[in-house]
């Protein structure tokens, strides 16, 4: 079973947002949109949120307090050394180390969710609308599927009129 995709590809990110803008305004669902470096406007725009925020937290907060609940055991219950009049639980000595490390595990542990929440695992093959998103192009896709036929005929007008350098349709089959 094949897609039809309308791509729009535009050269300014101003433009990009309006053209988001009348498509929503004419009530026309954006399947999704590519741009070559992060643009928060858009997922407003598209009412779209991303959870990875609140997993960061999540994972930053249970992972400061494994690696203190860690250096509170490895330094006052297991291997306890009194010297100099230092107490069993010196905490100000784990501050630093529970900084970095948490700093560590949010950056991993984020990476690692959005290579799978995107589906970016080695083997997998992800669709590319159009490659020049990468490098310095905004592409708007549009699928038949979730736009009906009058809708998805006049997206090229809108997005012409948007600014659009260039729109193709483009057929993928999907898996």
């Amino acid at each position: 079973m094949a897609g039809l995709f309308k791509v729009g590809v535009f050269k300014d990110e101003e433009k990009l947002i309006s053209s988001i803008k009348d498509l929503d305004q004419k009530g026309i669902k954006i399947h999704e949109v590519f741009t070559p470096y992060p643009i928060h406007d858009v997922l407003k725009l598209l009412k779209r949120k991303s959870l990875l925020p609140t997993a960061g937290l999540i994972f930053g907060l249970s992972g400061a307090a494994a690696i203190l609940a860690f250096l509170y055991y490895t330094s006052v219950i297991d291997w306890p050394i009194v010297y100099g009049g230092k107490p069993f639980n010196s905490f100000p000595s784990f501050i630093i180390i529970t900084i970095v490390l948490t700093i560590f595990i949010v950056t991993i542990t984020s990476l690692g969710t959005f290579s799978a929440r995107s589906k970016l695992v080695p083997g997998n093959i992800n669709l590319i609308f159009d490659e020049r998103a990468t490098d310095d192009k905004f592409v708007v896709v549009l699928s038949d599927k979730e736009v009906n036929e009058e809708d998805f005929k006049e997206a090229s007008d809108i997005l012409k009129k948007g600014g659009a350098v260039e729109i193709v349709d483009k057929e993928f089959e999907e898996k």
